[in-house]
């Protein structure tokens, strides 16, 4: 039985994971190196319940219940001392997670599970050194944390059926919309149908199509509206197998078959154009820009996620 959980890092992943937990009652350890960081966080956590407040998602009595259960701290043995389950939420970084995973074994209980929030691991890498690979599972959860629905839960070669049962009914429970992947593969599911489609974004954009604006808007405009509501896979069944399989056949040999990205992207990045981080990307970003459109972003998910449920 899950009762007390613990999450490792505090960063764009690991605050919005703690809300989650936090908000459907479960005590929370969140730990990260530096107290700066976990201050950090915490400002973040209650803005984020702020806004579900302000949307009635909350009540302010929740919020205050939500916070209350959160403990920080930078001392990883109180972190995961009385842990019943873990989600790594370091940076990905292999021997960073690997380093990490060996403290543990020394210092939690042998039922403890450990799960990571890597989007960039297989299972097999990350457990390569564990010494109990049964306990161990991936749930990666999509930004922002605490409102995208999506955790993506893989299961490793020995990860044992109970910690695979217990992991998936913890996130219905956290209110989250779970996937389990029945075998382990390079990005998962999503980050795979994201990358198709960013290749081919790219590729337009290189080929002179059309502008960045333009390619942006055929997506949240278009097919991203709908996908809300019905995958690509359902999509096709309600447009029909027969005229989805000429649209593929004719469409697959003219679509970017790139394993790099262009050149145009390589020279944003050699140049240091790393998109919102540094100001500018395939677009510019002031300081204002970048805040207005997180919080649009988040009210906005928050509505959609009203609509998802019925209470709109």
């Amino acid at each position: 039985m899950i009762n007390n959980i613990t999450v490792l890092g505090s960063g764009v992943m690991g605050h919005g994971i703690a809300q989650n937990y936090a908000l459907a009652g479960y005590a929370v350890h969140l730990y990260d190196l530096k107290s700066s960081y976990l201050e950090k966080a915490m400002k973040l956590i209650d803005g984020n319940l702020s806004l579900m407040v302000k949307e009635k998602i909350i009540v302010p009595a929740d919020k205050e219940k939500a916070l209350e259960r959160i403990i920080t701290t930078t001392d990883l043995q109180i972190a995961v001392k009385d842990s019943d389950f873990i989600t790594e939420a370091v940076p990905e970084v292999i021997e960073i997670k690997h380093s990490l995973y060996k403290q543990l074994e020394t210092i939690i209980r042998q039922d403890t599970i450990i799960a990571s929030n890597t989007s960039t691991f297989p299972i097999s890498q990350l457990t390569k050194d564990i010494k109990d690979p049964e306990r161990f599972i991936v749930t990666h959860f999509f930004n922002p944390a605490q409102l995208v629905p999506l955790v993506e839960i893989v299961k490793g070669r020995d990860t044992s059926n109970q910690v695979v049962e217990t992991t998936l009914n913890l996130m219905k429970d956290i209110g989250k919309s779970p996937v389990v992947l029945n075998k382990d593969i390079p990005g998962f599911i999503a980050n795979r149908l994201q990358a198709a489609l960013v290749r081919e974004a790219f590729h337009l954009m290189e080929m002179g199509i059309a502008s960045p604006e333009d390619i942006d808007l055929a997506i949240t405009d278009g097919p991203g509206v709908r996908w809300a509501f019905s995958g690509p896979l359902e999509t096709a069944d309600f447009g029909g197998l027969d005229i989805w399989k000429s649209v593929v056949e004719n469409l697959a040999p003219e679509l970017s078959k790139a394993d790099k990205v262009p050149d145009l992207i390589n020279e944003k990045v050699k140049n240091g154009g790393l998109g919102a981080k540094t100001g500018e990307g395939i677009y510019k970003y002031s300081n204002e820009i970048i805040e207005g459109k997180l919080v649009q972003r988040d009210e906005r998910l928050v509505k959609l996620n009203k609509i998802k449920h019925g209470d709109i």
